[in-house]
């Protein structure tokens, strides 16, 4: 087996288990099955978008996906979809991020679909079933993100 492929089942591994240890929480999702929420600072912003999509926007690959966007020290966003990894768009010109959702607690982790994201004062980590995730925090460089 790869070390990648170890290394992968290892850190889903270590995920499950620190999200076993965290306070799981519940966001409502709205009519059409998004969730949004941001970390405590403020500073990065996800919204998850069932399979299928809404009526106004719809995933690449048809969904779920989760899309997360971090303000400083640059504007990025990440979007996690059902395969594969996550795609980084250094420069997604002007967009809304970290809106008045709910704020997803230091310590506390959230799930729906296959993704689940665990939220720290160091940064928040996403990871997807199918092993795939990233890593964003306000003092990492762009060439940071990616898997976690």
């Amino acid at each position: 087996m790869p070390a990648r492929k170890i290394a992968a089942g290892l850190l889903s591994i270590f995920i499950c288990l620190s999200a076993a240890h965290a306070g799981s929480q519940s966001i409502p999702a709205s009519a059409e099955g998004q969730v949004e929420f941001n970390t405590p600072s403020g500073n990065i912003g996800c919204i998850y978008t069932p399979k299928g999509g809404t009526s106004t926007y719809q995933p690449r690959d048809g969904g779920p996906e989760l899309s997360c966007s971090r303000v400083e020290p640059s504007y990025v966003t990440v979007i996690l979809g059902p395969k594969g990894p996550a795609a980084l768009i250094k420069n997604p010109g002007e967009q809304g991020c970290c809106s008045d959702a709910t704020k997803l607690g230091y310590g506390n982790s959230w799930s729906q679909g296959p993704f689940s994201c665990q939220s720290s004062t160091k940064g928040l980590s996403c990871t997807g079933s199918n092993g795939h995730g990233f890593f964003l925090s306000k003092g990492q460089g762009d060439r940071e993100i990616g898997e976690p």
